[in-house]
């Protein structure tokens, strides 16, 4: 059996790894050993995870998959929260959340077929509850900032993300040599929408002194 760390966030403003000290400290006040870790950046609300997958891979039947929270794994709505417990039911894989208590055993080898049954069917209706809760507090948050988002529209205080002046100085100087599209989006990883953005305010800015 090897335990495997999994460590998501977000964004990338946020810290993965975060939490690396609360599962290192789980593991071993039971004597047990991290394995490998896996961490990325990337929506809980997706399924597009590569490092969750590459996980996944590498797992042999009996492997634990050990997160820090619930929502970590998982704030995916029902049908794609399905989709990856198939994933982690056909690769035979333990979850376990330090917030939930009821996985903890799960971490330990040696439990008689009957009571490793029982924990894993008690592990999955609290797995399912929680990640049910982390997916309505996703969609509620969303929906508080987008009721926010609305009501500064109206009162026309909402100005949007603020410009990240020095890359778009930089994608500007880029498009103006010559550069094409495709290899600027592949060196930068900026999307094609922002570099038509920068394209027409070069073009407008460049009418005035047309018309001169």
């Amino acid at each position: 059996m090897f335990i495997r760390a999994y460590l998501r966030a977000s964004t990338k403003e946020q810290d993965a790894s975060r939490a690396r000290e609360d599962l290192q400290r789980f593991v071993d006040e039971r004597g047990l050993k991290i394995a490998a870790t896996y961490m990325e950046n990337e929506s809980g609300a997706s399924l597009k995870r590569p490092e969750l997958f590459r996980l996944l891979s590498d797992c042999q039947p009996g492997d634990v998959l050990l997160v820090e929270q619930v929502d970590r794994l998982s704030r995916l709505n029902a049908e794609d929260w399905a989709r990856l417990k198939v994933e982690i039911a056909a690769k035979r894989v333990r979850v376990v959340a330090l917030d939930l208590p009821t996985s903890h055993q799960l971490a330990q080898a040696g439990s008689d077929e009957f009571s490793a049954r029982m924990l894993d069917a008690i592990n999955g209706m609290m797995l399912d509850m929680l990640a049910a809760i982390a997916r309505k507090d996703y969609e509620d948050r969303r929906r508080r900032q987008a009721q926010g988002i609305a009501k500064a529209k109206a009162e026309g205080a909402f100005k949007g993300r603020p410009e990240d002046e020095k890359r778009n100085a930089a994608l500007t100087a880029m498009l103006k040599g010559g550069q094409t599209w495709a290899s600027i989006v592949a060196a930068t990883g900026v999307s094609t929408s922002t570099l038509s953005r920068l394209a027409k305010r070069i073009r407008e800015e460049d009418q005035p002194s047309a018309a001169n």
